[in-house]
């Protein structure tokens, strides 16, 4: 009875391990790299929000980016909606 203690134990420490490496390890370093992108935000860098809306970054604030989307038109974003900086095409 004490060894089925045990082995259910073992199998659950190995199956919080892999969780572990495979789903937060992985996230962590996502973020942190999602994280440098935005602190390295800069006037006049093309990027994508989550939301699929492309446009221009005119300014940048503490946690507030506004992007020109058009020629008449800016739009002021959470610094966290940028998902990405978009290709130059």
């Amino acid at each position: 009875m004490e060894n089925n203690w045990v082995a259910m134990i073992l199998y659950f420490g190995v199956f919080i391990g892999i969780f572990y490496v495979f789903i937060i390890m992985p996230r962590k370093k996502q973020e942190k790299k999602h994280g440098e992108f935005l602190s390295e935000l800069k006037r006049g860098a093309k990027v994508v929000t989550i939301g699929g809306v492309r446009g221009e970054v005119v300014r940048v604030k503490d946690d507030i980016v506004v992007l020109k989307v058009n020629e008449d038109t800016e739009m002021e974003f959470i610094k966290k909606a940028i998902a990405y900086e978009a290709d130059n095409q």
